[in-house]
């Protein structure tokens, strides 16, 4: 008989910023993903599922959300809403420096939902952190999102980040779903499964090479 996931949501970085300010969200389009944390925030309170807020400092003086600026305060949708742990970072992971890691430990949690900005950048940190710290993750993509960017590199929309980080995340890191199928598998008591590195690549190819199939597959 399998076990429920004992989850908490984390609502990284729903400032501002990302919505009215200087570092606007493009894909999934900020109302959409706006509107889908709020279903998922109100999903948690309703199965008593522990809801994390963290809120991205900057000194005063910086570009972006600097701390006391219009930019850098939660947006309405958040802010409003009832957090069970706030949590305010400096770095991009969530855990950094916060205590996060042992406030989940005391509350033997086993599961971390993702939702929140932006999706390459804090999101990434976090999903990242938590998988190494042995946490299974979930990443609600339509609940998140990222701009746009181009610099010395190159350059990507925000399409392009958003779907190449998920479908990474997805391949070893946490489980990439929809608001609607999460809060469905909250409601049902059940896990949501990731993917494997060896699979995701194997089906970019018209065969996989020797005939191995799923059953030898394993996360690497």
């Amino acid at each position: 008989m399998s076990v429920s996931p004992r989850r908490a949501l984390v609502v990284i970085d729903v400032q501002n910023e990302y919505v009215t300010g200087k570092l606007l969200i493009e894909h999934p389009p900020v109302q959409t993903s706006l509107f889908n944390i709020g279903l998922a925030m109100d999903a948690a309170r309703a199965a008593s599922i522990p809801v994390i807020v963290v809120q991205h400092d900057a000194p005063k003086d910086a570009p972006l959300f600097a701390k006391g600026s219009a930019g850098w305060e939660l947006h309405p949708l958040v802010a409003e809403r009832r957090a069970d742990h706030r949590v305010n970072k400096s770095m991009a992971s969530a855990f950094t420096g916060t205590g996060l890691a042992q406030w989940l430990a005391e509350k033997a949690i086993d599961t971390l939902a993702v939702v929140g900005y932006m999706t390459h950048n804090c999101c990434a940190a976090t999903i990242y952190h938590a998988s190494h710290d042995g946490l299974n993750v979930e990443f609600l993509a339509d609940a998140a999102g990222a701009p746009s960017y181009e610099n010395a590199a190159g350059s990507a929309s925000a399409e392009e980040i958003h779907r190449v980080f998920s479908t990474v995340f997805h391949s070893s890191f946490a489980a990439v779903t929809t608001t609607e199928n999460w809060i469905a598998a909250v409601n049902g008591g059940r896990a949501i499964e990731r993917d494997n590195i060896y699979l995701s690549n194997q089906r970019t190819k018209r065969a996989t090479p020797g005939g191995l199939s799923a059953r030898h597959a394993v996360h690497i």
